[in-house]
């Protein structure tokens, strides 16, 4: 699996103490919706990430990368 990664997503990564592998596992393992059909946007969740990328060709360029807060956290 080839990612590219956004300036934008890399920074988010390190900040948050995401691995290049735990980004991938979200990709290819998570539950994923749709967010902008238009723009081939796509959001996989799994465990406690929260990715969202684009398929190109095959290769997934990641836009961000966030940590789901749990239902009783603010």
């Amino acid at each position: 699996m080839e990612l590219l990664m956004s300036k934008h997503a890399l920074e988010q990564a390190r900040e948050r103490g995401v691995s290049i592998n735990e980004i991938k596992d979200t990709i290819q393992k998570g539950a994923k919706f749709v967010q902008n059909a238009r723009e081939g946007k796509i959001v996989s969740l799994y465990r406690h990430i929260r990715v969202i990328f684009k398929k190109l060709n095959k290769q997934y360029f990641v836009i961000s990368v966030m940590i789901r807060k749990e239902k009783n956290e603010k």
